[in-house]
């Protein structure tokens, strides 16, 4: 039975000139020999990711989506030149292959990496892969793991002191979603002005021990070791990584991080299973992360608060694109409900 991920046919409009992409990887990335196919996984909400084979190479080609709004969110060069620098210190990142920002190629920026192959868990466990409750407590803590692991990596050994600025992550993360959040509001979701108010009003201190974050590590960006399920042999997606405090790292986690007691509705929408019997609890997997770190978490209701802003957000981004006409995919229409249940998922923290 096959339980990697499986790429399947192309959208309609997101399809791409096979013959200029063909003719750039063979430029570009030597030994390149044979027919061109193209295949796109149709997961995510963000980012276009596609499955080309040329010859007997399995490669992965990574582009914007169509009518990008927050072109920052999608600095194809920024992630392309972050996965290269962390490789040789973080082993679960992609080895790169090339990047092209020539607009003749495909109009936008794009890069191409090798293909981890391997499973990714989204909404459904696949059929005959054994998630029972003790292995599901092994793969939480595992996720927690690898977290960990980044964020003890030396990023100045890496050459990555640029990345990022980590003096005022925070404050400029509570401020910078805010604005996001005003500028892609549609008229049929909350206006969000009282987290945004206390969201200012409850930062933590500077973080003394920043590191590098990747701002959406959860189990459908992993990839598991087909022949050990319970190993993580690859993360994905590194479009939000920086420097930064590690804690809002965390909180980034925890806001896809849903339970058995959650209310249905952010339930009937979760992108990770953590509600299987077994799996950490948020609170569990607080405390996992403060043990085998040494981090102290006295803040962390302010992290995990702005986790669900956050993740309200990146939502309203990509509903935004649906409701003026820029993409078709009817998985999107869907998201305003979410959006109102991670809000209401807030209220308890910052009532105290």
């Amino acid at each position: 039975m096959n339980l990697t991920d499986q790429a399947t046919a192309i959208r309609q409009g997101e399809e791409l000139d096979l013959a200029r992409v063909e003719r750039f990887l063979k430029q570009s990335i030597p030994g390149l020999e044979g027919a061109i196919s193209v295949q796109q996984f149709p997961s995510g909400y963000s980012n276009l990711t596609y499955f080309v084979t040329v010859g007997g190479r399995e490669m992965v080609l990574r582009r914007p989506p169509h009518g990008t709004k927050a072109k920052s969110a999608h600095d194809m060069g920024r992630e392309y030149r972050v996965l290269t620098a962390l490789r040789p210190l973080f082993p679960y990142c992609p080895r790169t292959l090339a990047y092209c920002e020539d607009p003749e190629v495909m109009g936008c920026p794009f890069y191409v990496m090798e293909r981890i192959k391997g499973i990714i868990l989204r909404r459904e466990v696949p059929p005959g892969l054994d998630l029972g409750p003790e292995r599901m407590r092994t793969l939480t803590q595992r996720l927690v793991e690898v977290m960990a692991r980044l964020h003890a990596v030396d990023y100045k050994a890496a050459s990555l002191e640029n990345f990022g600025k980590p003096q005022g992550y925070v404050g400029r993360q509570v401020e910078g979603w805010s604005r996001r959040y005003r500028d892609a509001r549609t008229p049929d979701v909350p206006d969000g002005e009282e987290i945004m108010a206390w969201l200012l009003c409850h930062m933590p201190p500077e973080s003394q021990a920043p590191a590098i974050i990747h701002n959406d590590l959860k189990l459908d960006n992993v990839v598991l070791d087909p022949l050990d399920p319970m190993k993580i042999i690859g993360v994905l997606d590194w479009e939000m990584a920086t420097l930064g405090d590690p804690l809002m790292d965390l909180a980034c986690t925890l806001a896809y991080w849903v339970q058995a007691d959650d209310p249905p509705e952010l339930q009937a929408n979760a992108s990770m299973i953590t509600n299987r019997p077994g799996s950490l609890t948020r609170r569990q997997a607080i405390e996992y992360y403060g043990q085998i770190t040494g981090r102290r978490m006295e803040s962390i209701d302010f992290y995990y608060c702005f986790g669900l802003f956050r993740l309200v957000v990146i939502a309203q981004q990509i509903y935004y694109r649906f409701y003026h006409g820029q993409t078709r995919d009817q998985r999107f229409a869907r998201l305003p409900p979410t959006i109102k249940a991670l809000f209401r998922q807030a209220q308890p923290l910052m009532a105290g």
